[in-house]
């Protein structure tokens, strides 16, 4: 698309900061957004009262609806790409969870086939795979602990030999990768380390981020509890600066307060959904169900969410949380995470991924891949 949007509110990230022109425009050419500014713009489209952001990047994203992503077949992938674009989602990482070590390859190379073909569809772009396990410690949720092992740098390197670019975070427990081997060998291979599912002190946190880490898995989920002799993972995770913490905003994995807290004191912090295909009944082969809005294993056990991005988004509002500060969370620091090329990540000049989300009730209406509307109940024109 060649041309000019308008909407009552624009998000532009410029550099560190995040500018919202009440009201703005965006200019494009050719997929790309080449301006941005504040106040009215002749010949502009207008989008009327939306707030118009860079889209949403999920980091970690096991399913949707019925379509598990360790075992989702093309057509699969084509439906969840688009309900996921519908939830103001333009690029995400399916996330593969614990598993025997032979499926591995054959997941990665379904999602490189689903990447390929999302390119040619306009549909949200798979960055590549999030591998959350097998390399995980003392603390696995839902994931059966018969399959954890140590890390093995040998096998990681013909697994990323194997589908080149394919994945680009695994989550590591400092525990399972004492020596840091496995760390070290995925970041020296431009593969973002998270660390997670784990009985880390700070000190082990702290080594493991200076052995290259630099996120943490749902942090207060999956890990030992904060206390104020031993901080642990979750304590490193708000204190390091090296280390960008995850949050499902669901309510339910996470108290507000807890939430606040966070949000408060981390600047890089990224929204992420945990979503699981509760509708197929599984994750990975875990037998999953829906129970007061999560999705859990038969004991009980969290095991994923139902959480859209949008709906994360208006949660944190409605907990206190500056919109625009929401919306950074879900877009620009994922993407500067990732080093995306588009909107969130590199602002003017930056591929024209965006969302539009209705400023009264924070709605998803409308969703842009490379400057072109791919979804919303309106298509303006």
């Amino acid at each position: 698309m060649t041309g000019v949007l308008a909407a009552a509110a624009v998000m532009v990230p410029e550099g560190d900061t995040i500018a919202v022109h009440e009201p703005g425009w965006i200019a494009l050419d050719g997929g790309v957004v080449v301006d941005a500014g504040a106040g009215a713009r002749t010949g502009a489209l207008d989008l009327q009262d939306v707030f118009l952001a860079p889209g949403f990047v999920d980091l970690q994203v096991n399913g949707v609806d019925d379509v598990d992503f360790a075992s989702a077949d093309a057509d699969g992938w084509r439906r969840a790409g688009r309900l996921l674009l519908g939830h103001g989602v333009t690029s995400y990482c399916p996330t593969i969870v614990t598993a025997p070590l032979g499926t591995y390859g054959p997941a990665l190379r379904r999602v490189a086939t689903a990447r390929a073909d999302a390119g040619e569809r306009s549909l949200p772009a798979i960055i590549g795979a999030h591998l959350e396990g097998p390399f995980l410690g003392g603390a696995p949720g839902a994931h059966p602990r018969e399959l954890l092992r140590d890390a093995q740098p040998e096998w990681i390197t013909a697994l990323l030999d194997g589908e080149p670019g394919i994945v680009r975070i695994v989550t590591v427990a400092p525990e399972a990768d004492r020596a840091h081997a496995a760390t070290r060998l995925l970041a020296s291979r431009g593969v973002l380390v998270s660390l997670g599912h784990s009985t880390a002190t700070y000190d082990e946190a702290m080594s493991a981020s200076e052995a290259g880490a630099r996120l943490v898995t749902h942090v207060f989920n999956g890990m030992s509890p904060f206390h104020h002799r031993e901080p642990g993972l979750a304590g490193a995770a708000l204190d390091l600066d090296r280390l960008t913490p995850t949050l499902i905003a669901d309510l339910v994995h996470v108290h507000p307060a807890a939430l606040r807290l966070a949000i408060a004191r981390k600047r890089n912090i990224a929204l992420i959904t945990d979503a699981v295909a509760v509708k197929a009944g599984a994750v990975g082969g875990i037998a999953v169900r829906e129970v007061d809005g999560a999705a859990r294993l038969p004991d009980g056990t969290l095991a994923g969410s139902v959480l859209t991005m949008d709906a994360a988004v208006r949660n944190l509002v409605g907990i206190g949380v500056r919109l625009s500060r929401a919306l950074e969370m879900a877009s620009t620091i994922p993407a500067r995470l990732l080093s995306l090329g588009d909107f969130g990540h590199c602002g003017v000049g930056g591929r024209a991924d965006l969302v539009a989300l209705d400023r009264s009730t924070l709605t998803v209406r409308g969703a842009w891949i490379d400057g072109v509307q791919a979804r919303g109940p309106e298509v303006w024109v």
